[in-house]
């Protein structure tokens, strides 16, 4: 179904086109509620290996799940904090993972960039962007911690900024509990 609308913004006459053709993802968004305390929904991608990986498998563990691109600045400027964090809580059971939005095929892209930033944590590659729909991103980079049940702690659409000290407290409690 669309809907039409015609706005005037700034003396210039738009139509807006909104498709209502996805009620289904509206539904299960709502009952599967991307928000703080709710879990997460299933997601699976491939590691840069090739292997197979999922959020299910990194149950009993804490993730910082950083969605980024190698084209996306605000994504390259929270790197150094990102293998800060990882750095951190080594030998926890926690981990920063990077979900790579890049295009099918540009594998080697990402392991020049991994090698350039220096990312000592593990990448996922995502090249159809499903990340997106599972989670309702509107940008990258967007951060998500989960804890070790699956529930959702924390979201930021934005660069993690250095030193955040809601996030390391949030990590704290995660890891305690």
């Amino acid at each position: 179904m669309r809907a039409l609308r015609k706005v005037e913004i700034g003396g210039r006459k738009w139509v807006w086109v909104a498709t209502v053709a996805a009620a289904g993802a509206c539904a299960s968004a709502d009952a599967g509620r991307i928000e703080v305390g709710h879990s997460v929904p299933e997601y699976t991608a491939v590691s840069l290996a090739g292997d197979s990986v999922s959020l299910t498998g990194m149950r009993g563990r804490v993730v910082l799940l950083n969605v980024w691109a190698t084209w996306c600045h605000p994504c390259r400027d929270e790197i150094p904090e990102l293998r800060e964090i990882q750095t951190r809580y080594q030998g926890q059971p926690f981990d920063v993972v990077g979900v790579s939005v890049d295009a099918d095929g540009a594998e080697s892209l990402i392991g020049a960039f991994i090698e350039e930033f220096r990312m000592n944590y593990p990448i996922w590659l995502d090249p159809e962007d499903r990340v997106s729909t599972r989670f309702l991103l509107i940008g990258v980079p967007t951060t998500f911690l989960i804890d070790k049940q699956g529930v959702l702690r924390w979201r930021k659409t934005g660069p993690v900024e250095p030193g955040d000290t809601t996030l390391t407290s949030l990590i704290d409690k995660a890891l305690a509990e």
